[in-house]
């Protein structure tokens, strides 16, 4: 069996592979005192950074969980989210509310996505 991990530290990895499939740690903001828009719109890029580093891409992304620090950012989130997502390769996801693990974070996600052989 075959698991390699990228960008390992102590607590965690940034990514586990296993059988040609990626699974991505939680991606928050880069500038955690943004808005919803722009912490969508980060999280969202280091999703793209990460995917592209181990073959995989946001057309390949099985499934999304994402976190909102109160429900009434949904609709916002929702506008940056729609237009990522390539027509046609939108993966099974969830979308909860949930409290942080700071407290100016309003937004995070956790992808697994497959590997192009």
């Amino acid at each position: 069996m075959s698991i390699k991990r990228y960008e390992t530290a102590a607590r965690m990895s940034r990514v586990v592979v296993h059988n040609q499939t990626a699974y991505l740690c939680g991606q928050v903001a880069e500038d955690r005192s943004a808005g919803i828009d722009e912490q969508t719109r980060t999280m969202l890029a280091k999703v793209d950074a990460l995917l592209e580093s181990v073959g995989s891409s946001r057309e390949h992304i099985l499934s999304a969980t994402i976190y909102l620090k109160d429900m009434s950012l949904f609709a916002e989130m929702n506008s940056v989210w729609d237009s990522w997502v390539p027509s046609g390769f939108a993966p099974a996801r969830a979308c909860v509310e949930a409290k942080m693990a700071s407290p100016e974070l309003l937004v995070e996600i956790s992808v697994i996505a497959a590997i192009s052989p």
